[in-house]
């Protein structure tokens, strides 16, 4: 059987369909870890291009917030 670490602790836990919470050694291990996403502990980058324009700069898609 192969044996993985647990995203959130570390233990060394079986991968395969005996173990109802993989990736993680448990149930305990799990909850944390959806609970870091679910308070936007975790977060994904944005594209490069998304990145640029913040809030108040106009976007490619936005051209009602362009200055003249």
């Amino acid at each position: 059987m192969r044996q993985v670490p647990c995203p959130r602790c570390g233990t060394l836990t079986p991968y395969g369909p005996e173990n109802p919470w993989r990736p993680f050694c448990s149930e305990r291990c799990k909850l944390i870890d959806f609970g870091d996403w679910a308070a936007e502990r975790y977060r994904l980058p944005l594209p490069p291009d998304e990145d640029a324009a913040g809030p108040d700069e106009p976007g490619p898609e936005d051209p009602e917030k362009d200055e003249d």
